[in-house]
């Protein structure tokens, strides 16, 4: 017991400056655990302090760990349940009872004992010790177990005691005696062991001997405990009077801690005022310009938004704990409620006036603007109203009723201002493009299908003319549109191109003029999420938002982005119409104008796009591009549509087709149109379905030709379809040129073939038989002994083709081509010149029949190749 003792007393109280005085091995009672210690300690420091600890071992066993501690002062009752009987078991009643069982008595009665003194000591408050012996409670605790509590300060610990340098020397000199003091310790310990049962006789022996001066120890002990009895009584009647003392010292102690607390509230109490003060008191003038000062001067507007953003300043202070509860920071508080109410109603009905006046400013200038294609400016009302921004922004953070209200009354007043000033600008660009004056439109110039060109039923019935006046008598593509196409030319598209280009850069620096001024004098231009917007459905269709003016909880929107495009839209609710209507004028008027406007309304919303995506500008202009490309796609739709519907003339020669002219006059006007344009794969679709629709129909009027043969129509058609897409370079249609290049040879060989037939028809059958002998397997020097083939027919049949007879038969031949051919295309040369190299190839094959046929006959025919070819040329000139 004395090595955990000791070892408790260096690895546990030691560290905690505590004594360890006595110690029991215990268990809890009615348990079978592991065992741990009761430890009795007191500090070493003053106020001494007495504790009971439970100390346990580590679950590895190597250790020990403190557990738990109670204050002996807490411990109000000790119960070793019997006084008489040895009994293990003991109670300590703390906040609750703990029950032990100690593993011996003796270390119980220690415990006890020591428990006893302690209190006995140190408390005043007397612990209950029940079915304890008396005698335990005055005997001494036990040496070697316990620790006994004395008069003084000291307690005298039975610790272990380390051994002095003349003592290791003595074991020293002892151990080298022994020979086998290190190799048998054994031997060497029971050697020991005898010679201190010797020395303990001897010792017990001289006791004896010396009983007399053992009597007179007793004696001087006895007298001796007599006088500490006396010294603990002093000692206690000194306790006594110190302990008046004491409590007179810790009643100065609460004195002065009184004082320092006063003091120290004192300056706190300061602080908070002078915080106060300093932050809750808005200054006279600022007080004056908030209810009197002048919002229509800019120094007085500077002084309003000084006395604003102080006045702000004030009532957004972060007030400490408790202030809201005093009764002047609430009349502070109630003061700047009321002014800044006062001085909101103030600036909300200024700005107001000012919406209005600048409204009615504006629209007395646009007379000047009613005659010209050109959109008011209205920058100096936006300079002006800028001067309100930073007033604007804190409206928006103390009173968003009333923010929200300017909001709705701006859109108001500004939605009805630019609708008229859009509506005459876009009534000039009408009447700029449609040619006519203002008067004009009170006969449905503007509104009626019917009043701007002749009717559509042209539309249905078209028809192939003569080549000589197809252009002033067909239907043209560019008809489409209720125009005729000699009402069209150049001019009037460009002219038209001007003024839709004109337009939209009219529009597109007023919208962002515009937005750029909503963001900055509503300050929305943060972009931050928000709780309120004017963006409901609702209030666009004129109906009201719901909003509390008097600091009221706004809606919720996604962000002050959509604020401003909802803006934007009330402001400009008239544009989208408006550039519809244009667009339905503009294709009225010419269905082919849907290209200047797809690229210009393309480039435009490109335009936006880069500057912001989600843009009021961008939205409108996107939506109002697919309503162009709608009409774009419509406009190849008629075209195709017109393709079928074309009829053929009974009476005349067809030529070239007239969706064939016009797909070539498409196509050049859609190449200057669209170069460089951003929407080039729109056109390069287009292009694929009209050259689809033109080959389809140029096939089927072909096939449907009675007067003109269908080769000559495809070959014609082809030919300059071919000679379309040559020169125009166009790079999605490099198949089809191909296609149509092939389909022109084609049909011409074709037509070649057909036309020129065979000129020399006796001598053609003829020599029909001649290659059927031969193709039947009689070898060619032997057809002329045939009786039917044989020289002298040979040359009967050759002398009724003379010369003559043949340039004749070639001359009716190039009547009979040019009766066929339109002089537009110019093939009658190309055609003719293919027909001579027919002619000549079939005359080739007749000599190399007769030469292979008839060898050394001397048979030839009566003209030449040479003849051929003069007689060709000089049928060719005389036409």
């Amino acid at each position: 017991m004395t090595a955990i003792k000791h070892a408790l007393q260096r690895d546990i109280f030691t560290p905690n400056d505590e004594r360890l005085l006595s110690i029991v091995n215990v268990c809890k009672a009615g348990k079978k655990k592991k065992n741990c210690f009761l430890c009795a300690t007191v500090t070493t420091e003053r106020p001494v302090q007495v504790k009971v600890v439970k100390v346990k071992k580590s679950d590895k066993g190597d250790f020990y760990k403190r557990q738990i501690a109670w204050a002996l002062r807490d411990l109000a009752v000790v119960d070793a349940k019997d006084a008489i009987k040895e009994n293990p078991e003991f109670d300590l009643h703390f906040e609750k009872i703990y029950k032990w069982v100690a593993s011996s008595t003796a270390e119980k009665n220690a415990f006890i004992s020591c428990i006893w003194k302690l209190n006995q000591r140190y408390l005043r408050k007397k612990i209950d010790f029940v079915n304890v012996s008396s005698q335990l409670l005055e005997e001494s605790v036990p040496s070697g177990e316990n620790q006994s509590v004395t008069g003084g300060d000291e307690e005298v610990v039975d610790e272990y005691q380390e051994l002095n340098a003349r003592e290791e020397q003595d074991i020293e000199i002892m151990m080298e005696g022994c020979e086998y003091a290190i190799s048998n310790a054994e031997a060497f310990a029971e050697k020991l062991s005898r010679e201190l049962q010797v020395l303990d006789g001897a010792n017990i022996q001289s006791i004896m001997a010396s009983e007399k001066q053992v009597n007179i120890l007793m004696k001087l002990l006895d007298e001796a405990l007599k006088e500490v009895d006396q010294i603990e009584l002093k000692l206690s009647s000194y306790e006594e009077m110190l302990q008046s003392v004491k409590e007179q010292m810790d009643q100065i102690s609460e004195s002065n801690h009184l004082i320092h607390l006063s003091n120290t509230n004192n300056v706190k109490l300061l602080s908070e005022i002078e915080f106060l003060v300093n932050h809750m008191d808005l200054a006279k003038g600022h007080i004056k310009a908030l209810q009197e000062g002048d919002l229509a001067s800019s120094r007085g507007i500077e002084a309003c938004t000084n006395a604003a953003d102080a006045l702000l300043q004030c009532m957004n202070v972060a007030l400490r704990p408790g202030h809201d509860m005093l009764l002047a920071v609430k009349q502070q508080q109630q003061r700047f409620s009321d002014l800044r109410e006062l001085f909101a109603r103030r600036l909300a009905s200024h700005l107001n006036n000012v919406f209005v006046q600048q409204g009615h400013d504006q629209s007395s200038t646009l007379a000047q603007h009613s005659v010209e294609l050109t959109l008011p400016n209205h920058h100096p009302f936006h300079r002006d109203l800028l001067r309100y921004a930073k007033l604007m922004e804190w409206l928006k953070s103390t009173d968003y009723g009333k923010y929200e209200g300017l909001t709705k009354n701006y859109m108001d007043y500004l939605s009805r201002l630019y609708e008229r000033e859009i509506k005459d600008f876009f009534e000039v660009a009408k009447i700029k493009m449609t040619g006519t004056t203002k008067e004009s439109k009170k006969f449905g110039l503007h509104g009626s299908s019917g009043k701007l060109t002749g009717s559509t039923s042209s539309l249905n019935k078209l028809s192939v003319q003569s080549s000589g006046n197809r252009r002033s008598q067909s239907s043209s593509l560019l008809d489409m549109g209720n125009m005729s196409a000699s009402d069209l030319d150049v001019a009037d598209r460009t002219k038209f191109d001007k003024i839709f280009e004109q337009v939209l850069s009219e529009l597109e620096p007023l919208c962002l003029a515009e937005q750029d001024f909503i963001s900055k004098f509503f300050k929305l231009q943060q972009h931050q999420s928000m709780p309120g917007t004017m963006a409901e459905a609702e209030d666009l269709d004129g109906g009201t938002l719901s909003r509390q003016h008097n600091c009221g909880t706004p809606l919720p929107v996604s962000s002050e982005k959509d604020m401003i495009r909802q803006m934007m839209i009330k402001i400009f609710r008239c544009i989208e119409p408006e550039l519809n209507n244009l667009i339905a004028l503009g294709d009225k008027i010419d269905s082919f104008n849907s290209l200047y406007m797809l690229v210009k309304m393309s480039h435009h919303v490109w335009t936006a796009q880069n500057v912001d995506p989600a843009s009021f500008l961008s939205t409108t202009l996107g939506n109002v591009l697919v309503t162009v490309k709608r009409n774009f796609d419509k406009c190849i739709s008629n075209q195709i549509r017109q393709m079928e519907e074309v009829k053929i003339s009974k009476k005349s020669k067809v030529g070239i087709l007239p969706f064939v002219a016009e797909f070539e006059e498409f196509a050049g006007l859609a190449e200057s149109i669209f170069k460089n344009a951003e929407r080039r794969g729109d056109l390069d679709k287009a292009y694929t379905k009209l050259i689809r629709g033109v080959f389809v129909n140029v096939e089927k009027v072909a096939n449907e030709s009675q007067k003109t043969p269908r080769d000559v129509v495809m070959m014609e058609n082809f030919h300059h379809i071919f000679a379309t897409l040559s020169r125009l370079k166009i790079s999605c249609l490099e198949a089809e040129k191909k296609e149509a290049k092939q389909k022109y040879t084609d049909h011409l060989q074709s037509y070649v073939i057909y036309s020129l037939g065979q000129p020399l028809e006796k001598l053609n059958h003829f020599f029909d038989g001649v290659e059927a002998r031969v193709a039947q397997g009689i070898r060619e020097e032997e057809v002329s002994y045939q009786l039917a083939f044989n020289k002298q027919e040979l040359r009967k049949v050759i002398k009724e083709y003379p010369g003559k007879e043949v340039k004749k038969g070639l001359d009716n031949l190039y009547k009979k081509v040019d009766k066929h051919l339109c002089e537009e295309e110019n093939l009658l040369q190309v055609v003719w010149h293919s027909m001579q190299d027919e002619f000549i190839r079939q005359y080739k094959h007749f000599e190399g029949l007769i030469a292979r046929c008839y060898p050394g006959s001397g048979v030839t025919m009566e003209f030449t190749i040479q003849d051929i070819l003069d007689y060709c040329s000089s049928i060719a000139q005389s036409h």
